[in-house]
């Protein structure tokens, strides 16, 4: 008979939450076939049955429902204990695997990573792009250590430590009759066509949100994967859009460009932070990192 390892553990508590082989095993990175035996090795463990297969996911059994639970306590009790050194060091060391929002990362970090680097020579940050709802199901899978992300993370399990607000504004085509407008009134977008990313980003839930409040129309036939591809978009007459400071600072020339940036008035903003999950306490390495990316973007505003 196989030993009870961590490991088993770790994926079946995915598996419980996913409830579906497929989505499961590419939260863990692992293939189908691979998670099965897993689960397979644990239930010839604990000799009894944990899942019940439906023809539209999985069910947990009473005793797969007992068996997660205690099998999130144990875990936890783990991350804790990885974590107990971490949390005794005032400086950032080793290595931090962080989930960055391509809304986000691209256009914040790279001044981040230089500094860390001269001030942190042994500190090793290893970063991979996801959508929102993508980096929270790795981040509780175990596939980062801590995500940066938007509010609002509406989950028990995962810590939301907030760093800045960051004002989104209004994105036209440059021959727009409101390209030149400076501010434009949120009423004023009544007849438009809202573009936004796909409903995977946090930031769609915001542009959907402001297209129901004022009556304009969101493209349901055309979503996009990366502000880029959204900006483009708005240059074609597809529509408008909304855009993080950080993106329209960086990518945006108002003189020279294809689009237009213009304030809204009343302003929306959106909250960035850091995220992690509740069971790794809070480690000083976690708010080290914040710290020193609100930091960052404190230079790069007070620079503009």
């Amino acid at each position: 008979m196989p030993e009870l390892s961590l490991r088993h553990l770790r994926y079946f508590v995915v598996l419980s939450r996913a409830l579906q082989y497929c989505r499961a095993a590419r939260q863990l990175g692992i293939s189908q076939p691979s998670l099965s035996l897993q689960i397979a090795a644990l239930e010839e463990i604990v000799g009894t049955s944990l899942v019940e297969r439906r023809r539209n996911g999985l069910i947990l059994t009473a005793a797969g429902r007992d068996i997660a639970a205690k099998a999130e306590r144990i875990l936890a009790d783990c991350d804790l204990l990885v974590n107990a050194s971490a949390t005794r060091h005032d400086t950032l060391t080793g290595t931090l695997r962080l989930g960055s929002s391509p809304t986000i990362g691209p256009y914040i970090l790279p001044l981040v990573l230089k500094r860390l680097h001269e001030t942190y020579p042994e500190f090793k940050l290893i970063i991979r792009d996801g959508p929102s709802r993508d980096l929270l199901d790795d981040l509780a899978a175990g596939k980062h250590d801590l995500i940066l992300t938007q509010a609002p993370i509406l989950r028990d399990d995962i810590c939301f430590h907030p760093m800045f607000r960051e004002p989104l504004h209004l994105v036209v085509p440059r021959d727009h009759p409101l390209a030149d407008a400076g501010t434009v009134h949120r009423r004023e977008l009544e007849q438009e066509q809202l573009l936004s990313l796909n409903p995977a980003y946090s930031l769609r839930q915001q542009v959907e949100t402001l297209a129901q409040s004022v009556g304009a129309r969101m493209r349901d036939d055309i979503d996009g994967t990366s502000l880029d591809a959204i900006r483009q978009m708005v240059a074609l007459g597809m529509g408008v859009t909304l855009m993080p400071r950080s993106y329209t600072q960086s990518e945006i020339d108002n003189r020279k460009g294809d689009v237009s940036v213009v304030a809204l008035k009343p302003g929306l903003d959106r909250q960035v932070g850091l995220a992690w999950r509740v069971s790794s306490g809070n480690p000083a390495s976690f708010l080290h990192l914040a710290e020193a990316i609100s930091a960052e973007e404190r230079r790069t505003r007070a620079t503009q």
